[in-house]
This record gives C-alpha cells, sequence and structure tokens, in this order.
C-alpha cells in the first residue's frame, strides 16, 4: 500500500499551514510513496530552487534506510565515511538532516515519506509532523530529539 493522493494533499497543505503559523522561512514539501516516487510537491513562494532536491532527498533517503532523516544526520556525525559511501550509492539522493519523515499506516507499514525543506531541520521536521497527523497517519522521523 502506498500513501494516496489525497493524504499526500492533506499532508503538504498541513505542513504549510503550519510553517506559517510558526512563521518560518519559505517551505518546500515532498511527499513520495512507498516506492519513491513523487505523489505530492508544494513549494512555497520565495523559496530557493534547490529546495526541491533538498526535501525530495530528505524523504528518500528516509525511505532507503528504513528510517528518519533524523536518525540519518546522527549516524552522519558517528559513521562519516559510510554516509558519503550511502550518499554515493543514493546518486547523491540523500540528505542526511532532520526533516525527511517515514509515513506508516494504522498497522505501522510504511506507506511513504515526506522531506521538508526551507528552515531549520527541526522546524521542517515539526512541519513534516504535523502533516502526517493531519492525514491521520503515523509519523516516524527517526531517533526523538534530546
Amino acid at each position: 500500500m502506498n500513501v494516496s493522493l489525497q493524504q499526500a494533499s492533506i499532508i503538504a497543505d498541513a505542513a504549510l499551514k503550519k510553517g506559517r503559523e510558526f512563521k518560518l522561512a519559505p517551505l518546500t514539501v515532498a511527499v513520495l510513496d512507498a516506492g519513491g516516487h513523487l505523489v505530492a510537491f508544494k513549494r512555497e513562494d520565495r523559496s530557493g530552487i534547490l529546495r526541491y532536491d533538498i526535501a525530495t532527498g530528505k524523504a528518500w533517503g528516509a525511505l532507503g534506510m528504513g528510517f528518519g532523516s533524523r536518525e540519518l544526520a546522527e549516524r552522519a556525525q558517528k559513521a562519516p565515511v559510510f554516509i558519503t559511501a550511502l550518499t554515493a550509492i543514493a546518486q547523491g539522493r540523500l540528505v542526511p538532516v532532520a526533516g525527511g519523515v517515514l509515513i506508516k499506516d494504522s498497522s505501522g507499514d510504511v506507506i511513504g515519506a515526506v522531506g521538508i525543506s526551507g528552515d531549520t531541520s527541526d522546524n521542517d521536521e515539526a512541519c513534516a509532523l504535523a502533516g502526517i497527523e493531519a492525514a491521520g497517519l503515523k509519523a516516524e522521523p527517526g531517533l526523538t530529539k534530546a
């Protein structure tokens, strides 16, 4: 099963709404299905041109490794050589910072991932979590914040 277009749209819209509530920098949101294919994408006005690739890389890396990108960030600090190799294997489609969150259904199965870029990684992740929650799904960001 994959995240549906309707669910992905809710995630993107709710994430952007949360960003406006927090008065964050312009955000870019990419929602991928479990196979890493783009389902929904929204980019706020004035969001930088690299934000699409960053948001997609956060989500794609989470899917590829099976845990949220917050954990990828921690592993990058502990094992930079591994993350460098992993990034090469992923052909550059991996961004090891918070903001890439796995999307799970009620059974706990991964049905996709959302990646957000535009503000700090912690704020990007908070918006991703809000979007997933708004769609009635479960979020897996990786390690919990300290």
